[in-house]
């Protein structure tokens, strides 16, 4: 199954500047998720992030996982999560191997480890190209969204 922009945000509540991906190329339900996302020098984070070396923060890396990860458990969730957020409760192991620098095109690989008691458990691989630019085990559980007053 592929996803273009408009499908992920009808999945995720994340919007600009802060959603990650551009498009999901594979997803095997609640077992694995493959997302882009292009890494352009207009985001909003190279203006500080650094001037004049733009390096794109391992953070929001780490962010673009996890929105992958959210896709593929909200598609494998169904209707029962359609009002939920997801909320970090870990991130292990993070490395981050090579920098990633305008221009650049994440491929971002998530794997499914745990599935139980709403608790999700992913390992998560970035790419530019075939060089593994950043890798992470990740944990999430989803929470009612707050209302709004």
């Amino acid at each position: 199954m592929q996803m273009d922009i408009n499908a992920i945000m009808k999945v995720l509540p994340h919007r600009y500047p802060f959603l990650m991906i551009d498009r999901i190329v594979e997803l095997e339900q609640g077992k694995r998720c493959v997302g882009i996302k292009n890494v352009s020098i207009n985001e909003p984070f190279f203006q500080g992030h650094f001037p004049g070396h733009p390096v794109m923060p391992g953070v929001l890396i780490i962010e673009a996982m996890a929105q992958v990860a959210g896709i593929m458990a909200y598609m494998a969730s169904g209707d029962e999560m359609k009002n939920k957020l997801s909320y970090f409760m870990s991130i292990d192991s993070a490395k981050f191997r090579k920098p990633v620098f305008p221009g650049d095109q994440l491929r971002i690989e998530i794997e499914t480890t745990l599935c139980r008691r709403g608790i999700w458990g992913v390992n998560g691989k970035a790419y530019v190209g075939e060089t593994l630019v950043t890798e992470a085990a990740l944990k999430a559980t989803f929470a009612d969204a707050p209302t709004q007053p």
